[in-house]
Order: structure tokens, then sequence, then C-alpha cells
């Protein structure tokens, strides 16, 4: 079904994130003839999503005579021309958008002009029913590599106000239309699908009309860029969105710990989950001495050229490259400067670290070696999302919960498991490279379910589900080679079904295949004695963990956390020696058994 007027031929258009896609685009061998010449996906725009709130009737974005708000778009950061970094990738919000002419493409088979190299193709996209709110739209699309092959993708679409919020890469807080502007949610979503990295993309062809029910519109469309050189030494997923201070002139000095060292570094920002942009004042980076004191001058960061930045809502930001020293083992001092007011951030609630915060208009304070500016502590990470280093061979991506966490391991210790399996991995005798490991676990986190519900200021910090987490947490990593995925016993200790768990499993694996991942799977470890892990919900785990085991080649291999950390004796059980005290977490021996169990070639293959 199209209902947008005609104007060119037809119109793509990028953003990324995690939502579903699904046909990975190897190449075939047959060599498909172009039919249409490709063009730039603005010359393919015809189609009118957004408008202007004084004159809603105007623009007709799905059939029905309803639209986008400019303004709402504009109070997102969503300005036009705007750059907005999605994933990873980079991708443009269209510059007629809020004007008289067509701002995103009805896809009906269009070729797009789209050309070089990249591991994924990121779209911003968005599905419509003229008869209301519907369940979205997807079709196969076509990648034509310029040495004559080709491959097909799957390109799937929510429905851009019935969608959900999980995985939206923008939401907005109205609905125009021709009665006037409605108080209704509005998204759109970013959704990236795998290329084969090692041939140069020639055109994309958008996938046909998938019928009279919906239409699926295309904003944008990118090449997301590999990150070579680049390796991922610190990462913290955005567990929620939180009230906070308000925040106004104020400086964050957030404490990380690397994994990976290097000669230089960048920092990423997001702004995930977020309504309204955030302005970034500076920011710099130190070594740590103690406390919230700095070994020397903090180094100055830039982006883009500039010393501060504005992320808009749902989108990230990397810092530009600085030549800076970064021991592996060591505490980092990240410092922010916000020019405020802030009143929500985006947030990891569980650091398990203590980090420091100056005192309400105390100004700019980054560039301050000493201590006495930071008046107040944190146990969070707002905003820092990673830091990377030059050089070094990639990283390992930790997919998990509040165990991968570090939940009940000593504070400012870096005792977390996936901390000691980054010691292991810079032992020279170990004959396996020495990976950055970065850790993409959330305290209370869930496989299959999202407990926050990606929107909205909220008390709930256990982030979205895995599974609408994947893409942002896991696939765009900087230079991710293998995902431990170590993570269930949430869903199985609020009544999730062992069969819903290992379907959820098996969707993350084979999602991480697709973009060329090596994946290797963790046994979900024992809980008896804490309220929730019932005797039903240790027999669902052994379902789980049975199939972890024999898994048929879902995974490349398998961690058995289970057995590491489990009583011999009552196997239902942690070990004592290895239990925090609450049957749930292990403390720091037993995060320690579980990392030093892990055979470090599992990582890399054979």
């Amino acid at each position: 079904m199209r209902v947008g007027r005609p104007w060119s031929a037809a119109g793509i258009v990028a953003g990324g994130a995690v939502l579903v896609l699904l046909a990975p685009a190897a190449p075939s061998v047959a060599q498909a003839p172009t039919t249409t010449k490709p063009l730039p996906l603005e010359r393919l725009f015809d189609n009118r999503a957004v408008g202007d709130d004084t004159a809603p009737g105007t623009v007709d974005f799905d059939g029905a005579g309803n639209s986008l708000s400019a303004q709402d778009l504009r109070a997102a950061g969503w300005t036009p021309g705007r750059t907005i970094a999605l994933d990873a990738a980079r991708l443009t919000w269209p510059r007629s958008a809020g004007s008289a002419r067509p701002d995103n493409v009805i896809a009906d088979g269009q070729s797009v002009q789209l050309r070089g190299r990249g591991d994924a193709l990121t779209f911003l996209v968005a599905s419509s029913t003229p008869g209301g709110p519907g369940a979205g739209a997807s079709g196969t699309g076509r990648v034509r590599y310029r040495d004559g092959s080709s491959g097909t993708y799957t390109l799937s679409a929510p429905d851009w106000r019935a969608g959900p919020a999980a995985t939206k890469a923008v939401g907005l807080p109205h609905v125009n239309t021709a009665d006037g502007q409605r108080p209704e949610a509005a998204r759109l979503y970013a959704v990236t699908v795998p290329l084969r990295g090692d041939r140069q993309v020639g055109s994309v062809t958008l996938p046909k009309d998938p019928g009279p029910g919906a239409d699926l519109h295309v904003f944008a469309v990118s090449l997301r860029q590999p990150a070579p050189g680049w390796t991922g030494s610190w990462a913290a997923s955005t567990a929620g969105y939180t009230k906070v201070g308000p925040w106004t002139d104020q400086t964050l000095r957030l404490v990380v710990h690397t994994s990976a060292g290097g000669p230089g570094a960048r920092i990423r920002l997001e702004n995930t989950f977020a309504a309204a942009p955030v302005d970034i004042g500076h920011a710099t980076v130190a070594l740590q001495a103690g406390g919230a004191a700095a070994s020397d001058t903090p180094v100055p960061l830039t982006f883009r050229g500039r010393a501060g930045t504005s992320i808009p809502a749902g989108a990230q930001v990397f810092s530009d490259p600085v030549s800076f020293p970064v021991p592996a083992d060591a505490n980092l001092l990240v410092s922010i400067h916000l020019p405020g007011p802030v009143a929500a951030v985006p947030v990891h609630t569980q650091a398990t670290q203590r980090s420091f915060l100056s005192a309400p208009g105390s100004g700019d304070r980054t560039g301050e070696a000493g201590a006495d500016a930071y008046t107040g502590t944190l146990t969070t990470w707002p905003f820092l999302t990673g830091v990377d280093v030059r050089g070094g061979p990639g990283s390992v991506v930790a997919l998990g919960d509040s165990i991968t966490d570090g939940t009940k391991s000593t504070m400012d210790a870096n005792r977390r498991w996936p901390d000691v399996l980054a010691r292991r991995l810079r032992d020279p005798s170990s004959g396996v490279p020495a990976y950055g490991v970065v850790n993409s676990g959330i305290s209370a986190n869930r496989v299959v379910t999202d407990v926050y519900p990606g929107d909205g200021v909220s008390t709930v910090t256990s982030g979205v589900s895995a599974a609408s987490r994947l893409e942002r947490d896991v696939l765009a990593q900087t230079s991710a080679r293998t995902v431990v995925v170590f993570q269930g016993i949430n869903d199985l200790r609020w009544g999730t079904s062992a069969e819903s768990v290992i379907a959820g499993l098996k969707g993350l694996a084979a999602r991480a295949h697709a973009r060329g991942l090596r994946v290797v799977g963790g046994t979900i470890t024992p809980c008896e004695g804490e309220a929730l892990c019932t005797a039903d919900a240790d027999a669902r785990r052994s379902v789980v963990n049975a199939f972890i085991r024999d898994n048929g080649g879902v995974f490349d291999a398998v961690l058995d956390f289970d057995a590491v950390v489990r009583d011999p004796a009552h196997p239902s059980r942690i070990l004592p020696a290895y239990d925090s005290g609450d049957h749930l977490h292990p403390g720091d021996a037993g995060l320690k058994a579980m990392a030093d169990a892990i055979p470090l070639r599992t990582l890399m293959g054979q």
C-alpha cells in the first residue's frame, strides 16, 4: 500500500539499533541485474511525515491525516540535516523534515545509491497503517556489491504509534492529526542488518511494498563503519533513565577501570532513553591518583574538533582520539562538565565503584587535577558508556545480569568476573590475544522481558531485555569479536518458562552469529535459599542448562559456570565458600573461580 504522493522513484533512509532483522546479507553467486538506476536516498523521498504544529492537517504520513511534530523533533535535538549517531552508525536526519518537501520514502523496491564498505547497514525506519496503529511491516531487500555479487536482508519496522519503546531510536510525545494535536507517543526506529564487510557496496534495493495493510517508511540509511585500530577497554550498559538534582553547572568525575591498554583513547557518551538533548560543556581524561584526584593534569577531549557537544535524545557521541597512554588494569577519571540544568539522566546504576560530583553552580572543573571541588559521591555511571584504546586485537563482550555486573563484589576493588578474565588475558603465556573485556551486565536484567519499558523517567533500572539491547550493548561495541551470553536466572525467578528463555538465548546467538561474532554460552548458576529461587524455578533452570550444555551448535562453546560454583553436596545451592551471603550472587571468591575456569581458547576458537 502506498499512501504518499509520488515524487521520484523510491527511497531509503537509515538509522541503527536493536530491533530485529534477520537474514544476513550473505552474497549470492548469482548476479541480479539492476532494473532501476540507483539514486541518492533524498531523491527518492515520496512521502511527508513531519509537519508544523500550527498546520497539522497539511501533512499525511500514514494515509489517515496523521503526522510527526516538527516542534517535538526539534525539542529532542533532531533538527533538519543533523547527524544522529546511533549504535556506532552516523545517520543524517532529512534536511527536508518539517518543510513542504518529502522527508521519507515508502519502500517499494527502489534502488538506493550507497557506496563503501561497512560491517552493517543501519536504517532509520517506521511503519504506518491508515486504519490506526498496526503490527509493523517487514520485507526483503537486496544489497548489490561492486564485484557483481548480491545478498538479501530482512528489514522489519515497528509501527510509529504502536511499536515498542524498548527499541526506539527516538520517542516523541505527540501525534498531529487533522483535528489537532493528540498527547500520544510517536516513535522512530533504527534497525541494523549485516553486510559482507570484505566487499564494496554498490547499491541497496529497498523491500517491496509489504501489501495493503501497512507501509514501510525509510528516513535514512548508512553504512556502519567498523573501528579498525580500536579496542573496547571498558563499557557500561544503560539500565534506565532516572531523576537527578537537577544538576546545574556541575562536573561529574567518573571512575572506570580499564581492561586493555593502548597509546591513545576516546570515550563514548550516550543519551539513551532520553526525551531531550543534553549539553556537554567540556570533558577530560586522566589517570586516578586516589579518590577524585588525578595523577597529572587531565587531558582535554574534543568532539569533532569542539570542546563541547550536544547529544540528541536517544543518540550517542564519540570523542575525538587523543594521545593519552592508557595502562591496562588501571583506574581512569573521566570528567564531564554539565552546564545544565539536567533533571534526569541515562544511567548504569550498579557501578560497584565510587565516582564524584562537584557542587551545584561550581562550574567546569574538568581540567583540575585536585579533588577539592568534588564534594559529592556517586555509585552510578551517568552518560558514559565506553572507553576505547588505540591498537589491540578487539574485545570480548560479557552480556549478563547482576552476576556479570558485579553485584555483591567488593566496592572499588574491580573483582567482577569480567575484570578477573581481563587480567588472565594479559598473561603472555596464555597463547590468546590480549582482548579487551567490556562488561554489558545489568543488575536484574532479563533475556526476554523489558523490565524498564525503555521510555520515561523511572526508578526502575533493570534495563530493557537482552533481546532489546543486543544491538547497542553487544553488536555495536567497538571491535567486538566474541560475546559470552550468561543470563536467564531473573527470567526464571519471575516465572518465565524454560522454553521462552531457551528461545530467547537462541535468538541472541543467531543475531550475533549473523554479525560474525563468536558466541559462548554460560550455564545459569544455582540460587536455592533466595526468596524467588523456588524448587520450580530450579527445575526450569535445569532444563535451560541442559539445553546450553547440549545446544546443537547454537553456541560455539559453553562455559559451565553452574558446575564451577555449585555445592557438590547440594547442587541447587551455591557452594558456601563462593556465596556472597544472599544465595544468589557469588562473592569475590566465586566470581574469581568463574573467571579462572574459562578455557581462554574458547574465546577465540581452536
